[in-house]
């Protein structure tokens, strides 16, 4: 599959793009003159999906491209939303096409990236985080418990989650101030309460839940994919020191209700399905409700950039999806068993996703080993957490057999606390 000649040479269309003619993601953005519109992208543009359905693409109602979130779109169903990926690599492949020789239309229909703002893709009803790679959750335990029993008897047979915050998941691109909280320092009797000092990011993908199911009904892990519109770049930032003292006995609170970064673009499962790869073998077995069958785990390759202010991007993590012991389907599976309603447009995030070498953990509570490993940058300063004004961004990028989908960036701004 190829991009028309023309068109591929106007749109940028290089090999390395993220947006190739095999993805062709959903997002909303704005402009000068559009206050939020759907759009897909390819190469270095967007394309307003409101001005192309003006040619009678897709045969829909053009207002379900006016909303300012994808949720209406999505509720269409798979066959309607795949249907427009579809129908928008035929046009894009088509040397008969009046995009090339009507630049009026061409200018309309498509902007470039560079020139518009991007906005969240969706409203987010319900957000959850998952804990599901066992190498992060065997990093963690081995730091704060017993290294000979890193796991917690129950991590082997099932995902472990819990709710997050939804109104403070921002889309790429924002800033936040650095929490503030109670702390309890090893050598304090009693906490103390002001900023946190181990500000720190995880390295995870979340999913869009495309159908809803009412109170009472479950999802299979053989039906899951059919609830799944597809995944987006996700940043679970975590003030370490905070969460270490109100952890117990109910887990995360304001350690993680302060602020989460996504990134723009939704990517779907049908543009995603050449990269599946086989996940571990599960021992010990689960539970029937948990067991599935096929390759069900993602080759993504990830990568966590942190830039300084005014300060050159270093490099400080490359992981890959397919370390996650839990797949997709089994979280979801799992989330509602007991019989809990989803909705379209929820956000089901992965946990931090950590893979077996140093390199490849997904947290900096990782990677410099609760600080004692401080990461040195190319400036040649050093972190052992996030500082103020630093930039996280994270990527993420599929290849295989001549097929490049990336993700884009999912990228935010740490400033000082507020007083």
């Amino acid at each position: 599959m190829k991009v028309n000649s023309q068109l591929e040479a106007k749109l940028s269309v290089t090999p390395d793009s993220d947006f190739s003619i095999y993805n062709i993601p959903f997002g909303i953005y704005s402009d000068d003159t559009v206050q939020h519109r759907a759009c897909s992208a390819i190469g270095d543009y967007i394309i307003d999906l409101y001005e192309l359905e003006s040619l009678d693409v897709f045969d829909l109602n053009r207002s379900v491209f006016l909303q300012p979130y994808l949720n209406d779109f999505i509720a269409l169903g798979k066959t309607v939303t795949n249907g427009v990926r579809l129908k928008i690599q035929d046009l894009l492949t088509s040397e008969n096409t009046n995009l090339v020789t009507d630049e009026k239309l061409f200018k309309t229909i498509f902007k470039k990236q560079n020139q518009v703002n991007m906005l969240m893709p969706v409203k987010v009803g319900d957000y959850t985080d998952f804990y599901s790679s066992i190498d992060h959750a065997t990093n963690v335990g081995t730091m704060f418990r017993d290294p000979a029993n890193a796991l917690l008897p129950n991590w082997k047979h099932l995902p472990v989650g819990y709710h997050g915050r939804a109104s403070s998941i921002c889309v790429s691109g924002h800033s936040f101030h650095r929490p503030k909280g109670q702390q309890k320092p090893a050598d304090a009797e009693l906490p103390v309460f002001g900023p946190s000092k181990l500000l720190d990011i995880e390295l995870e993908t979340a999913f869009i839940i495309g159908k809803s199911t009412k109170m009472g009904e479950s999802v299979s892990t053989e039906q899951a994919d059919n609830y799944i519109f597809g995944m987006v770049l996700f940043n679970d930032w975590s003030a370490r020191d905070i969460q270490t003292w109100e952890y117990v006995p109910l887990g995360p609170f304001l350690a993680k209700n302060f602020a989460s970064t996504v990134s723009p673009w939704i990517i779907t499962l049908e543009a995603l399905e050449p990269f599946r790869v086989k996940g571990y073998d599960q021992n010990p077995t689960l539970l029937p409700y948990l067991q599935y069958k096929g390759q069900k785990n993602l080759d993504i390759a990830l990568e966590v950039f942190l830039t300084p202010k005014g300060g050159e991007a270093t490099k400080i993590c490359t992981s890959n999806y397919k370390y996650m012991y839990y797949t997709m389907e089994q979280q979801l599976a799992h989330h509602t068993v007991n019989g809990c309603n989803i909705n379209v447009g929820d956000m089901m995030a992965s946990g931090t996703i950590s893979g077996p070498e140093p390199h490849e953990y997904g947290s900096m509570l990782e990677l410099t080993w609760r600080g004692t490993k401080p990461i040195k940058l190319k400036d040649g300063s050093e972190r052992k957490f996030v500082n103020d004004f630093d930039t996280i961004t994270i990527k993420g990028v599929c290849e295989r057999d001549g097929i490049r989908i990336g993700f884009g960036e999912c990228k935010a701004t740490l400033l000082p606390s507020k007083d």
